[in-house]
């Protein structure tokens, strides 16, 4: 088997699991892009099968610990390996939630999630891309779907050399599907809907920010189908107002709302930058601001240009918060830390003279495991600050 030499003091020596092209001492038996290869370290000793990418940054994205080949029967034992896990998990219903997440589930670009009958696959690595077929016959095997659905639309692919790609690999594809979450109607559009139709990794803190929200006044920013706004509204706020930029969302979430009788909530189409700022201009006032983003970064490069963007509308919403207001706010970029997304928030909170208390945070939900080795694994930080009273 081809494949390459690693190079002393990489990475994969403390337990990732990708080898990076400075990471490289040499490579044998000329291997093509795709190809499952051998790993193998400075003392000519196995490390284990990887998948192969001359064209991106990280070269080699390792699967296995032995030699190991990527065939059907393979990608059957891994993702019903991840199926056991969630199944096990008392607070996630197997039937919606993410079957498969990449590294943390032994499969490097893999995303599968279930809704229903229906999944949705995406392969973000060269080496998974050219394996779709083995990829979807196993979720064939293991689940019997009514539908299986590419959607490799995400920007993260172009990375690995890949274009979008959006299909119907087997079985029916229905126009819309309506879900229950936790009591709510979701229309969910799995061909074109946001990641591959919901924010699974969010259903869990739509309830636990919804704790909050009785008799109070809300402002959801970014609030895409209205999954913070809907579950505020159901659990008895006073006043919620949901304001997104995309029109589309926007219909998601009032007909998720008519559909949910939940038809109080006010939905604004607006630039949620903009829309702070007049709201700001104007003296509004909110006991809760929900701060939920897109990601502002996918490098490291466009990290500052970020944590701009990021100070500026944490900034806007600490000052129409009321005292004891609570600011409920998420970051999904796996480049803004935990650590430095804090510190962004203390110096909007000195620059807008606020003192805040920290009482809750939030993790992406349990379908989404993370591997401590990988922190590419670990994306989703979400805060409860409390507005202090005047001292």
């Amino acid at each position: 088997m081809a494949g390459i030499v690693v190079k002393p003091r990489a990475r994969i020596f403390h337990g990732h699991e990708w080898v990076y092209a400075s990471e490289i001492k040499k490579s044998f038996g000329n291997p093509a892009p795709g190809d499952v290869i051998s790993l193998k370290d400075f003392k000519d000793r196995p490390l284990g099968s990887a998948i192969y990418n001359p064209a991106s940054q990280i070269v080699a994205r390792r699967f296995s610990r032995r030699k190991q080949p990527l065939d059907k029967a393979f990608f059957t034992r891994r993702i019903e390996r991840a199926l056991i896990h969630r199944q096990g998990l008392s607070q996630i219903n197997p039937e919606l939630c993410r079957i498969v997440w990449s590294e943390s589930d032994g499969l490097p670009g893999v995303v599968i999630d279930r809704y229903g009958e229906y999944l949705v696959l995406q392969t973000l690595t060269l080496g998974m891309n050219q394996r779709v077929d083995m990829i979807s016959a196993a979720m064939s095997e293991l689940f019997s779907p009514k539908g299986i659905i590419l959607r490799n639309d995400s920007p993260m692919r172009a990375a690995e050399g890949l274009g979008p790609e959006t299909r119907l690999i087997c079985g029916e594809l229905p126009s819309k599907k309506i879900l229950d979450v936790n009591g709510i109607s979701f229309t969910i559009d799995l061909m074109g809907g946001q990641k591959t139709g919901l924010y699974l990794d969010q259903l869990s803190n739509y309830r636990r920010v919804a704790e909050y929200a009785r008799e109070r006044r809300v402002l959801d920013c970014f609030t895409n189908q209205g999954g913070f706004a809907l579950h505020c509204a159901a659990a008895g706020a006073s006043t919620v107002i949901g304001v997104d930029s995309s029109s589309p969302a926007i219909e998601s979430a009032k007909l998720n709302a008519e559909k949910s009788g939940l038809n109080s909530v006010q939905w604004v189409e607006a630039n949620v930058f903009d829309d702070l700022k007049t709201r700001e201009a104007n003296n509004e006032q909110f006991d809760i601001i929900i701060l939920d983003p897109p990601s502002f970064t996918r490098n490291k490069r466009s990290l500052k240009d970020a944590l701009r963007g990021y100070k500026e509308i944490h900034l806007r919403a600490l000052k129409m918060l009321n005292p004891g207001g609570l600011l409920m706010t998420f970051t999904c970029s796996h480049h803004v830390s935990r650590k430095v997304f804090i510190e962004m928030v203390r110096d909007a909170a000195v620059d807008s003279k606020r003192t805040l208390r920290q009482k809750q945070t939030f993790a992406q939900r349990a379908d989404h495991p993370i591997n401590p080795s990988i922190p590419e694994t670990e994306y989703l930080h979400g805060f409860v600050f409390e507005i202090m009273p005047a001292w």
